[in-house]
């Protein structure tokens, strides 16, 4: 028994360190979000500032931070965009640009977008900008690319251009940014469904539609 004993103290403190670290792993997974009252989303009124997808009056929100350089963002686009179409008229999804510093054009395409919407064609740029991906993402052109997406979705392409210099379009972009560092958004894509996070083991087809359609089920019990 002696002989064993050696082994079976380092056996008993790799067990007890493993524990140890699987407590800590767990105690540093970060804890959903949850969006303040004060700066949560009200219908009608917010409707002229936000860019949304679906009925505006619908009595779920699903608020995304997203990056257009970003290829998870690019991958759920489509079905967000199913979604809308699923739920309608019960879901009504928002976009906010939250270009990531590690993307080098995500902040242009984020201007982009927003120059767009000033012609009243954001969601054709978002559209665009997330189906070509792969190839404005490694461009040195990137502001030509932009451009004949511009034209492509039907913009003046002129008014593009001063709206990518303006003021304008870039207030957008720093206002999105400033939304969600206030909310304590580290990552694209991020998604609140009515005010509360989804966790990222949540961030699945599954998961998202059990979210929306909990948040329902609470609406209506109201």
């Amino acid at each position: 028994m002696k002989r064993y004993l050696p082994f079976m103290i380092v056996a008993v403190v790799a067990i007890a360190t493993l524990g140890s670290g699987a407590m800590l792993y767990r105690a540093k997974l970060p804890h959903p979000l949850t969006i303040p009252e004060d700066k949560s989303v009200s219908g009608k009124g917010d409707a002229e500032s936000m860019h949304i997808r679906g009925n505006a009056d619908a009595p779920v929100t699903l608020e995304e931070f997203g990056d257009f350089q970003c290829p998870p963002c690019g991958s759920i686009s489509s079905f967000l965009d199913e979604l809308v179409k699923e739920y309608d008229p019960h879901l009504r999804i928002i976009f906010r640009n939250f270009p990531l510093s590690i993307h080098e054009h995500a902040r242009d395409a984020a201007v982009a977008a927003e120059a767009a919407g000033l012609q009243g064609r954001f969601w054709e740029m978002h559209d665009v900008l997330y189906r070509e991906q792969a190839t404005w993402s490694k461009a040195d052109n990137t502001r030509e690319l932009f451009e004949s997406y511009a034209g492509m979705i039907g913009l003046n392409r002129d008014q593009f251009k001063k709206d990518v210099e303006g003021e304008k379009a870039r207030a957008r972009v720093d206002s999105d940014e400033e939304r969600a560092n206030s909310l304590g958004v580290k990552i694209t894509p991020d998604l609140f469904i009515n005010d509360s996070q989804i966790g990222l083991a949540a961030k699945t087809p599954e998961g998202i539609r059990g979210a929306i359609d909990a948040a329902l089920k609470e609406k209506s019990s109201k």
